[in-house]
């Protein structure tokens, strides 16, 4: 079994924000990157989680991911934001990107955020329920490096590209739903791979196509098994158009590597919705209608609840994290 540290949340935002700022990252820049990531291992996102901390930093070391980025507007409308991350990390692009969302919905109604030249982006959660709090529906998509074959190919070409969405509740936690196109996110097989556990058939495939519970297989070549067949697939290169060919980014085909420690920069885009409901409608009444039939249907659940529940504990309890990725964190820090 998997040696694991428990470390309460505040302690672990000081612990990875330190080892940021150790590392030449700017304090603004290291607490949202410390937030994005201790908050994905709370809500269970191991593989967005501390095991990217080594990572991001290797490459901050070797000028993949720019330290020093400087976020730039590089078009905007009433309606519409475009945001440069300079090749920086994604957090503080999307942070602000989303701050400025915010205020335009109020005015527009709704609006669409282009962000290029990023890097990892982690959880798609975390962003769009930022948009819900504020009493706004989220729509965002992501791609990554190819992983994913087209449906009847053997070449990967789209990412996991995961799609999130989030909508507001009143007096209640919002919706939010949060899902990988491949039947589970990459990063968890690069966490199985670091901390020495295999994976679960049916996650991915080897170079030669075959099912393989190895993650050293299914990250040398392989590819992640798309969720829906060739659904997925179809729903990959919608992601695909709308955050690399609008925005500009790399297509997930030219996107290297997310873990490689050196190398070119990602160039990763991401792509955002921000819609401002009227309530004339009566949204708020029939969203509540709507998700109270689900939550009374016997064995159902809402989308999202175990990641609440989980995020939950781990306030009252604390994280239960690999100790390799602690012990990891405090060699650096000395």
């Amino acid at each position: 079994m998997q040696d694991k540290t428990n470390i309460g949340i505040d302690a672990a935002l000081e612990l990875v924000q330190n080892a940021f700022v150790a590392s030449g990252l700017n304090e603004q820049s290291a607490q949202s990157v410390a937030r994005a990531l201790v908050m994905a291992e709370a809500e269970g996102q191991v593989g967005h989680g501390f095991s990217r901390v080594g990572d991001y930093i290797a490459q901050m070391k070797s000028g993949k991911i720019n330290a020093n980025a400087a976020l730039a507007v590089i078009s905007q409308s009433p309606s519409y934001l475009h945001v440069s991350a300079d090749n920086g990390f994604a957090y503080p692009a999307l942070e602000f990107a989303i701050e400025q969302a915010v205020q335009m919905a109020a005015t527009t109604g709704c609006v669409a955020i282009a962000v290029s030249q990023s890097n990892h982006c982690g959880t798609l959660a975390s962003h769009v329920e930022k948009l819900a709090m504020q009493g706004l529906i989220g729509i965002m998509v992501a791609n990554t490096p190819a992983a994913i074959a087209p449906w009847g190919g053997n070449r990967p070409l789209y990412g996991t590209n995961p799609i999130a969405f989030a909508a507001p509740r009143a007096g209640q936690d919002p919706l939010v739903i949060d899902l990988s196109l491949s039947v589970v996110a990459r990063g968890k097989v690069m966490n199985a791979k670091k901390t020495g556990q295999s994976i679960p058939e049916g996650w991915a495939l080897d170079k030669n196509g075959q099912s393989t519970t190895d993650p050293h297989a299914a990250l040398d070549g392989g590819t992640m098994v798309p969720i829906g067949e060739a659904k997925g697939t179809a729903l990959a290169l919608m992601v695909e158009i709308l955050a690399a060919s609008l925005t500009g980014a790399h297509t997930s085909a030219d996107m290297p590597s997310f873990f490689a420690s050196s190398g070119p920069s990602a160039n990763a885009g991401q792509f955002l919705i921000a819609i401002k409901p009227n309530d004339i409608s009566g949204f708020t009444a029939r969203i509540e209608a709507l998700l109270n039939d689900i939550a009374e249907t016997p064995g159902a659940r809402l989308p999202g609840t175990r990641r609440i529940e989980a995020r939950n504990q781990a306030r009252t309890e604390g994280l239960n994290v690999a100790t390799q990725y602690i012990a990891d964190i405090q060699a650096m820090l000395g």
